[in-house]
């Protein structure tokens, strides 16, 4: 009997007349302890199968409903820019682009990536990155508020909640990978070489169809949750809210606001990195491969240097030469020849898949639709294949659309603020295209080989 009242004080309080349930309307795991005396029961009362186990008063289905809500907005936010970052890539155009081969029926979506607004991609990559990394806290909290029932017992009912169990599995796997993946991305360039790319992309569309169907079944719910009463009270039945909560000494409304004081700091320390000033020495968990590169003309970010991908003087020197191809055939421009020709201006941002960009920098080249022309296309200019001199590093090589080309402020770069590049930014020369992501930005060209890809 002792044994029995000690594991009364654990029985969910029933909703219609808030005394004990008994044996048929207990929880699952009530149904599973009572039966059990003696050793066996004091140890299960210890585990986090018991309903008492779990005594934190915050929790509840109405806490976890305001964080459910922003994950909703937040997450599709994260998913559909993501979805245009590989459209900006390209990488159905050619293989040199595709890191993520074999996508099938999930490619559908893609399309010729514009090059107006030229800050498109800063923008779209900017919300990215920092959005996912403001989410960080919420998803935490979220699933800090739903953990005891990944101990419920049984674990698994009936065929349906068999099913719910596996979309949950699939729910919480999917956000775990897709952010530790994309922050450990932001944090160490290129941790995933070669790998990153479809790690990400499937791991996204995985996650995210686990994502839709529980956002379909629990969104009215929550909704209905938050509807029906201030935040902090129970709503009856409550399955989240501990029968035997510890005394309070934080309120629900305290916990969303240390949630959201979390979100807020790491909206400071993060978005900066997309913005001159200030704002841009405080993003400390969006670092960017460099140091940053100094002041004057060429005082603003890179992402890899060149003794990074083994360029040297030697490479970049008076024997530099750039081959164009084409119906024409082979040609090569030293870089006097390329300062010879018409020279054309364009202010354009460099933005980068891991969330950073720079503002309008003055760049000054040679037209790339001129090159074409060069080349043997006088109109509707082509793609074209860009190769690095870079010794190692993703991109080595990379194609543009023909859009990208005909564009005019498209330029094979050899200047830019008013002053030649300098190694580090490419020098001699280098691509630079509106609303293109970065790598597509290729430095230290070497060959540009225009036509069918």
């Amino acid at each position: 009997m002792g044994d029995r009242r000690r594991l009364r004080r654990f029985r969910l309080p029933d909703s219609s007349t808030g005394s004990s349930a008994d044996s048929s309307t207990g929880s699952p795991s009530d149904s599973l302890v009572a039966p059990l005396s003696g050793r066996a029961s004091r140890l299960l009362e210890r585990t986090p199968s018991a309903p008492g186990f779990w005594r934190s008063p915050v929790r509840g289905v109405r806490f976890t409903a305001v964080l459910g809500l922003v994950l909703l907005g937040g997450i599709t936010l994260l998913f559909v820019t993501g979805l245009l970052s590989y459209a900006a890539y390209n990488p159905d155009l050619n293989p040199v682009n595709d890191k993520t081969p074999d996508k099938g029926l999930l490619g559908f979506y893609l399309f010729d990536w514009p090059t107006d607004p030229h800050w498109l991609y800063r923008l779209t990559q900017g919300l990215h990155v920092t959005v996912g990394i403001v989410l960080v806290p919420v998803l935490l909290a979220k699933l800090w508020s739903v953990v005891p029932k990944l101990f419920a017992l049984p674990p698994v009912r009936s065929l349906g909640h068999a099913l719910e169990r596996l979309s949950l599995l699939l729910l919480v796997g999917g956000a775990l990978f897709e952010f530790v993946t994309g922050l450990l991305n932001i944090q160490l360039e290129y941790l995933f070489p070669g790998s990153f790319y479809p790690l990400h992309f499937y791991g996204a569309w995985v996650f995210f169809a686990a994502f839709l169907a529980h956002a379909g079944l629990r969104a009215p719910q929550a909704v209905r949750v938050l509807r029906s009463g201030a935040l902090s009270g129970n709503v009856p039945g409550d399955a989240l809210a501990s029968p035997a909560p510890d005394a309070p000494t934080l309120s629900r409304r305290g916990a969303l606001a240390m949630v959201g004081a979390g979100s807020l700091v790491l909206l400071i320390t993060s978005a900066g990195r997309s913005f001159d000033g200030p704002l841009r020495r405080l993003a400390l968990l969006t670092p960017h491969g460099a140091a940053e590169p100094g002041q004057g003309p060429g005082g603003f970010q890179i992402n890899k240097t060149a003794a990074a991908v083994g360029i040297t003087s030697a490479d970049t020197g008076e024997g530099w030469w750039l081959t164009v191809s084409g119906p024409a055939g082979d040609l090569r421009f030293t870089r006097e020849q390329l300062l010879a020709m018409d020279q054309y201006s364009a202010a354009l941002p460099s933005a980068c898949v891991e969330g950073w960009s720079t503002s309008d920098q003055r760049w000054r080249g040679v037209r790339l639709r001129d090159l074409a022309e060069l080349a043997g296309y006088p109109r509707d200019p082509p793609g074209v294949l860009v190769e690095s001199l870079q010794r190692s590093g993703a991109f080595r090589r990379a194609a543009l659309r023909d859009n990208q080309v005909r564009d005019p402020r498209s330029l094979l770069a050899l200047r830019v603020n008013g002053e030649d590049l300098s190694p580090d930014h490419g020098y001699p020369a280098r691509i630079i295209v509106p609303a293109a992501p970065g790598v597509l930005n290729t430095k230290w060209v070497s060959r540009l080989t225009f036509g069918e890809l």
